[in-house]
């Protein structure tokens, strides 16, 4: 500041204190002297007495002083305006004037070696006296001047250093720069003008600092939202390579304490890893970026949380931390309801799934981070609530997409992605119980995915089979099979090739495939922490699922099929055995692959006995069903001449054909077990004695000649003689010939007409004829009688007719007697 304006100052000042009253009486005149007396004390450079006089010689002296206020305020903007005009001159100046301390330092020296020259010589001791007290009052107006700047020059370096913070937007340096000012540089120059309007300013600069950090901090919201999703990546990343690394030792702990390596218990060697109707891809894609330079940073150092942390200091520091906690808290919930929104069409592809477990873990990536890094912005109470709404929300969307699957690879990847997820997210101190719960749903989605994908690849199977035995030409073939399918024969090993196995190629495929869905069940439980032997129970149902729903479906509809002839469903009940005695290989298989012990009294059995062999149950009935069909067919072939009157002397074409056909089908029913060969004999006799009994007993044949009846038991002796020639081994004596003995009863009654016999031992256990019901007798007896009459119209005025039709009456009332109860 200028000199002059500071002597001026001052003198204004002191004139203020001095004054107590005025002395102008009217308004416009006393303004026109005080502004007449202001512009001499300006102007004048003599002594203020005789003005000061004229102002206490009138009485409106406090007008005055008001008038002579609004004067120094004016002049205070006049000088704060001219030092912002001429501040560099200023700082000029000042930087002159610590020279000139150097050179009134000199002066003084020199002062003082005039002195001892004018105490030497006494010349000119006045003019040196006045000349020593002007260099005096400079060097008092230099040294006062040097304080005031010395006060002044912090508090505008302060200034200056808060708006350069403010252009480079380090707020949080410029706040602390703010309160130096305030608190230390300010108060020493109170007493200046510049000082209250800088005081003002102070509050309105703490707001732009805070909105200024706001605005930052809203712009860190927003770009970590927008990388979130690689945020989260990493995250995974890291967890998923840590879990190898934990992994990897613990094998080699375990192959170390063992001495064995067991090898993976969910890869299938490579001879059963591939089928070509195996519909399952057991590779699958890792959608992980494998990027070794990211991998090294972690997902926390992708981040800079500089603008939380400054923000949280300004606001701490302006008494704002709990304003600033609300507004962080609701901002980030937002986030984390948008985090929770699944992207469009996520269910289409596995990218979908992957980047949306991304975004969610990025969000508490970060949020883990802030809790671990700042005092009470966040607390753990806060985020567990704000996980439980995400994990709600995400339970249900991942139910909700993965219920449009209906690929196995892809829900098999899905499952995978949830558990790196649940992982990773426990490592930083989330609970994912409600995702293992989820996973317990998608494994019964994904085993139906699998049983429907199975019914295809068996039923491929069974039509492709070709239902006759497998012929083998080398030992490469024979080991393949057996490689394939647990058979072994120690006959048929010594024989030479080519080599009859007893089944179709269907067994040992059918076989493979209930391993690879094994195998492909067994995928899901990865990485589920399960124990031995909740694996072990967990396939186990599925493989029972698989053969008591799907299997057991596929040979039921096999076996039901028209077109399939005997030869097919013995073959059929075959290979149903040779599966059912494989049940033992599968149980001891599932039990290896899961390291469960085979001998658990807790262990699932399977089903796949009682599955076979109902099957096997419904072949052979389907086979008994086909017999007697065939059968049918030539029955139908039977065309009996019931007026016959003499018989032909041999048995009916149709009966030897059929005799002929059950003779070659019994011989290929060798190959069954005996108890099913002798069942299939046995129905096929009683079907034909019953297909016998109803030509006889047919309401629409209403004649029956003696003749036709003598070439009728002539087809029952044939068929007799089948009986006993024992088609099938294994029959008891007699057996056989039993269903055909009701048929011979009745013709043996009728053709020696030995009805005083049939009534004497009539209800008797030893009678001759204990077979033959009255009804059927009657019913017979009636077609013969309405034979003879129409034979014999002419003819009844003989004798010996008459005798005869007086017999016939007499056994028919006695028939009808015993037929229908009466006496």
């Amino acid at each position: 500041m200028p000199i002059p304006f500071i002597k001026m100052a001052d003198s204004w000042k002191k004139l203020s204190n001095v004054v107590s009253f005025t002395a102008i009486v009217s308004e416009e005149t006393l303004k026109s002297q005080h502004e007449n007396i202001l512009g001499e004390i300006e102007s004048s450079s003599d002594p203020l007495g005789p003005t000061v006089r004229a102002i206490y010689d009138g009485n409106e002296h406090e007008k005055f002083l008001d008038q002579l206020d609004a004067r120094i305020r004016s002049h205070d903007k006049d000088i704060e305006r001219m030092c912002n005009f001429h501040y560099h001159g200023f700082t000029d100046s000042i930087a002159e004037l610590l020279k000139v301390r150097g050179e009134c330092e000199k002066l003084k020296k020199h002062v003082l070696t005039a002195n001892r020259e004018l105490q030497d010589s006494g010349r000119d001791l006045v003019v040196k006296a006045t000349e020593l007290e002007q260099h005096r009052i400079i060097q008092r107006n230099i040294v006062a001047a040097v304080e005031h700047l010395q006060l002044c020059l912090p508090v505008l370096e302060m200034y200056t250093k808060l708006n350069e913070q403010m252009k480079n937007e380090r707020y949080y340096p410029a706040l602390k720069t703010l309160e130096q000012l305030e608190h230390t540089y300010l108060p020493r120059v109170k007493e200046y003008r510049f000082s209250q309007i800088m005081r003002e300013n102070i509050p309105k600069l703490r707001e732009n600092i805070k909105e200024a950090s706001k605005s930052e901090f809203v712009d860190f919201l927003e770009n970590i939202r927008k990388h979130s999703d690689r945020i989260g990546q990493v995250a995974m990343q890291q967890a998923q390579k840590q879990r190898n690394v934990e992994e990897n030792l613990l094998k080699e702990g375990v192959r170390a304490s063992t001495g064995t390596d067991r090898g993976s218990p969910i890869s299938p060697p490579e001879s059963e890893s591939h089928d070509s109707t195996n519909p399952f891809d057991e590779d699958a894609d890792e959608l992980l970026d494998e990027d070794d330079d990211e991998e090294e940073i972690s997902a926390q150092d992708m981040v800079d949380f500089a603008p939380v942390y400054r923000c949280l200091h300004i606001y701490s520091v302006l008494g704002s931390r709990e304003q600033f906690e609300t507004y962080y808290r609701s901002q980030r919930k937002k986030q984390a309801r948008l985090a929770s929104q699944p992207p469009n069409n996520m269910y289409e592809s596995l990218n979908g799934y992957v980047k949306y477990f991304h975004q969610i873990l990025g969000f508490f990536v970060v949020e883990d981070h802030i809790l671990s890094t700042t005092q009470g912005l966040v607390t753990r109470e806060y985020l567990n609530e704000l996980w439980e709404m995400a994990l709600h929300k995400i339970v249900a969307i991942l139910r909700t997409h993965s219920a449009y699957c209906t690929d196995a690879t892809l829900l098999l990847q899905i499952k995978n992605q949830i558990v790196l997820f649940s992982h990773t997210i426990t490592t930083y101190g989330f609970h994912a119980s409600k995702l293992l719960e989820l996973l317990v749903e998608l494994k019964d989605q994904y085993n139906e995915i699998l049983m429907k994908q199975w019914v295809q690849v068996f039923r491929d199977i069974f039509d492709e089979d070709n239902y006759t035995s497998m012929y083998v030409e080398t030992d490469e073939e024979y080991c393949r099979v057996t490689d394939q399918f647990p058979y072994h024969d120690g006959e048929l090993e010594k024989q030479s090739y080519p080599k009859r196995l007893p089944f179709s190629e269907f067994v040992p495929r059918t076989y493979h495939q209930i391993k690879e869905f094994i195998y492909a069940c067994l995928k899901f439980s990865e990485d589920l922490n399960l124990s031995h032997t909740e694996v072990d129970d967990m396939v186990r149902k599925s493989a029972n699922l698989l053969l008591s729903r799907t299997l057991s479906g596929c040979l039921s509809a096999l076996i039901k099929k028209a077109h399939l002839g005997l030869a097919e469903l013995i073959q059929i009940t075959i290979n149903t055995t040779h599966l059912e005695k494989s049940c033992v290989f599968l149980e001891e298989f599932i039990s290896n692959i899961t390291g469960a012990p085979a001998d658990s009294k807790h262990a699932t059995s399977l089903q796949g006995v009682t599955i076979f062999k109902d099957a096997r149950n419904e072949a052979e009935q389907q086979i008994y069903r086909s017999l007697n069909a065939k059968m049918d067919d030539f029955l139908d072939l039977a065309s009996y001449n019931w007026k016959l009157e003499e018989s032909k002397g041999h048995s009916s074409g149709y009966l030897m054909d059929l005799i002929a056909f059950l003779e070659s089908n019994f011989i290929a029913f060798n190959h069954l077990p005996g108890k099913v060969a002798q069942t299939a004999c046995m129905a096929a006799c009683k079907h034909l004695a019953h297909s016998l009994m109803q030509f006889l007993m047919d309401p629409e044949v209403k004649f029956v000649s003696m003749g036709a009846l003598q070439q009728f038991n002539l087809d029952v002796i044939q068929c007799e003689q089948f009986a006993n020639s024992d088609p099938v081994p294994g029959f008891r004596d007699g057996a056989l010939q039993m269903t055909f003995l009701e048929l011979r009863q009745l013709l043996d009654l009728f053709m020696t007409w030995d009805w005083s016999s049939y009534f004497a031992d009539h209800g008797q256990p030893n009678s001759k004829y204990l077979r033959v019901s009255p009804q059927r007798a009657l019913t017979l007896l009636e077609k013969m009688k309405d034979a003879d009459k129409k034979k014999n119209l002419l003819s009844t005025f003989k004798k010996n007719e008459r005798d005869k039709k007086k017999l016939m009456d007499t056994v028919h009332k006695q028939l009808r007697a015993l037929a229908y109860g009466t006496s």
